[in-house]
């Protein structure tokens, strides 16, 4: 658990002086937390070399250093990113700079690069990770936050570190799944699948499958919107949740053929998820984020980092459940999940994608595990999202219209609120999944709807 916590000039008095009623998502104010990446890099490298890993920063950087440097084409993602989000990073402090040329913004295809970030890397891989929070580029990251407006300082920096924590498990027919405890949102995904286990389905993306899953997802949102937050301030731990009598009674409200009425106001995300499996077995479930793209847009000056806004998920209200607060983590969406199989399988799954985080995991989990689908399929197959994802305020059922008409008429007849999206539509996340078998063959996806990639070396 790499998260950074809350700047400690970052509290509500500062915003509610300037006139705020909500935390801004765009700009200086609302890059107010940590970035805890770098951190969650420095413990994952210790912990390999405990497992024997030979990779210094040096060699793990180099690719990373290269394309900053030398350049790589923007993606249609990018480009329609962009397109879409200038006008409110155009003046946000170095937004410009790095992500236009001569102001204009580059086309699909065109060479981006990002030189400043190649020299940042390139520090970080000879200095270590804690150059970052505690070394000379801490005290130049704080200075550039200083001249950029953000409230976090040099102090909040040297604070910060990323801890190991003990994951969350529930115990399915077909194996162990895992994910991450808060200030995550892994609970939910964890309540998700445990529901659909006490349901009976035996047919993949049918209406009992998607009525299935999205009824468990109403009733793990609710828990998840009633209790998750920073560890340190949860009245409930989260294991509590993931009793199996608990579970039983849950999945119990579960109305076969009825929608349950939604429209609550959930957060948002952003994220990329990685996955690794070595040739010992050996496997990774990484996921980092900004938040939404761009985060706040502040790009620091000299170095080419991008600061997120993950803290403006935050309330300015104290008694919410997630209130701003110095040195407080806020709730993430981010959660890497793997799980154990019963038949020897291991599997490591995640996705981009705010609310759709937790549906799309269960999407493929049971697409793969429960109803034997390959990977590939079980990742490309027509995905739905309910809720909003990140800067979207719609709370309904978004289908991708390549489902079968007869099972879309279901749900709309069942009271679900649903809203056609295209048939590859980035609202969904950009999935990924590696799964070991028994012989140690790896199986590898990557989602169409995005710009990654599975690959074996």
């Amino acid at each position: 658990d790499a998260c950074g916590a809350v700047a400690g000039a970052a509290d509500i008095a500062l915003y509610r002086g300037q006139g705020y009623e909500t935390i801004p998502s765009r700009g200086p104010l609302a890059a107010n937390t940590v970035a805890g990446a770098v951190s969650g890099i420095g413990a994952a490298l210790r912990l390999s070399a405990r497992w024997g890993g030979r990779l210094g920063l040096a060699r793990l950087f180099e690719d990373a250093v290269h394309y900053a440097l030398n350049g790589f084409p923007v993606t249609g993602s990018q480009h329609a990113n962009t397109v879409a989000k200038l006008p409110e990073l155009a003046d946000v402090p170095g937004f410009a700079a790095t992500f236009l040329e001569d102001g204009e913004i580059p086309a699909v295809g065109a060479v981006f690069s990002n030189p400043a970030l190649a020299e940042t890397l390139t520090r970080i891989a000879k200095a270590g990770t804690d150059d970052f929070y505690r070394g000379d580029l801490a005290r130049a990251l704080a200075a550039a936050l200083r001249r950029a407006g953000s409230p976090v300082a040099a102090d909040d920096l040297a604070r910060h570190r990323a801890i190991e924590v003990t994951p969350l498990k529930v115990r399915l027919e077909t194996g162990t799944v895992y994910n991450l405890p808060p200030p995550t949102q892994g609970l939910a995904s964890l309540i998700v699948l445990a529901l659909f286990d006490r349901l009976d389905c035996h047919e993949a993306d049918g209406f009992d499958h998607v009525h299935g899953l999205v009824e468990a997802t109403k009733r793990a949102f609710r828990v998840r919107d009633s209790h998750v937050t920073d560890p340190a301030h949860m009245k409930i731990p989260p294991e509590h949740f993931l009793d199996g009598g608990r579970l039983d009674d849950m999945a119990a409200t579960i109305d076969a053929a009825r929608a349950m009425p939604w429209g609550t106001d959930p957060g948002a995300g952003d994220t990329v998820w990685l996955g690794a499996i070595d040739g010992e077995g050996r496997a990774v479930s990484f996921i980092q984020s900004i938040y939404w793209e761009f985060g706040s847009g502040v790009v620091l000056e000299d170095t080419g980092i991008v600061w997120q806004n993950r803290g403006t998920y935050l309330s300015l209200d104290e008694g919410a459940l997630n209130p701003l607060a110095p040195g407080r983590k806020p709730f993430h969406t981010i959660q890497p999940a793997m799980a154990g199989l019963d038949d020897g399988r291991l599997m490591v799954y995640g996705t981009m994608g705010g609310e759709g985080q937790p549906q799309t995991q269960a999407a493929i989990y049971t697409r793969h595990v429960n109803f034997a689908q390959a990977l590939q399929a079980a990742v490309t197959a027509p995905r739905w999202l309910l809720g909003r994802t990140w800067g979207d305020a719609r709370t309904s059922l978004r289908i991708e219209n390549r489902f079968d008409r007869a099972v879309i008429d279901a749900l709309i007849a069942a009271g679900h609120d649903v809203e056609l999206t295209a048939e590859f539509d980035e609202v969904m996340g950009h999935a990924g999944a590696l799964v070991r078998h028994p012989s140690g063959l790896i199986e590898g996806a990557a989602d169409p709807r995005g710009d990654g990639a599975a690959a074996g070396f």
